[in-house]
């Protein structure tokens, strides 16, 4: 299994006037690997997130993707070189199909504007995508239900597919256990596990039974800093995450 490193950050900050939402925080996400990064609300994650994604620009420090520095790149232009994001909210089309929904977010990331005599909606190889990819997520008996009348944990799956649609190398995975139960969290731990082997995937999940059970690395995050990075093992007996964050006293 290949380790390369597809997506990095060095000294990463941002600032939101007096408020340092991250402070100089690097990591390296490597294929084949999960790594989490867990700490109570208001540690930075999101915004960790979002500065990897393009969603906001760094104040200081640097992001790497695919050996490329893409500080200054929008997130329209990361997600074309190959950085799949989701959010802790559903971001489906209700209306649409799950095959529709995926055919979408396929040609949105294959645009051919030249290929004017081809009926979006039948483009071959957009469908083909997008039928793969549901296929990938266990959605391929749901292809022509409207999104809008799958289950949470469905909706998780479909956004997941979304994502893989667009053909990512790095997966930006915001909460994607939230709102499951038990039976729907399962399914989605198999996909990630399964998925981490042609993926780099960073995860941000509260859930810490699942983050500690897939994940190969965990960063913990407190006040916007990184007090602890490493594996599971290391991080549980890890004096000061059991005082910062498990709420335990060394």
């Amino acid at each position: 299994m290949s380790t390369t490193t597809l997506m990095s950050c060095n000294h990463l900050s941002r600032h939101f006037g007096g408020l340092v939402a991250v402070k100089d925080v690097s990591l390296s996400l490597k294929r084949g690997t999960i790594q989490a990064v867990i700490g109570t609300n208001g540690a930075g994650k999101s915004t960790l997130i979002n500065l990897l994604s393009g969603e906001l620009k760094p104040s200081s420090g640097q992001v790497n993707l695919l050996g490329q520095d893409v500080s200054n790149w929008s997130q329209a232009k990361r997600a074309q070189t190959g950085l799949g994001r989701s959010y802790q909210r559903n971001t489906v089309y209700p209306t649409f199909t799950v095959l529709e929904n995926c055919r979408l977010s396929a040609q949105a990331h294959s645009q051919r504007g030249w290929a004017i005599w081809i009926n979006a909606q039948r483009d071959p190889k957009s469908l083909d995508t997008a039928r793969e990819v549901a296929r990938l997520v266990g959605l391929e008996a749901q292809l022509e239900r409207p999104a809008g009348f799958l289950s949470h944990g469905q909706k998780r799956q479909l956004e997941i597919a979304m994502c893989l649609a667009t053909s990512p190398r790095v997966l930006l995975l915001d909460e994607p256990l939230a709102g499951m139960g038990a039976e729907e969290s399962e399914r989605m731990l198999a996909l990630l596990i399964d998925l981490k082997r042609e993926h780099a995937i960073l995860l941000v999940e509260h859930d810490m039974d699942a983050v500690f059970k897939i994940s190969d690395l965990i960063t913990v995050m407190v006040n916007g800093s990184v007090i602890a990075s490493g594996t599971p093992e290391q991080v549980r007996s890890n004096p000061l995450v059991r005082t910062a964050y498990l709420g335990e006293h060394a």
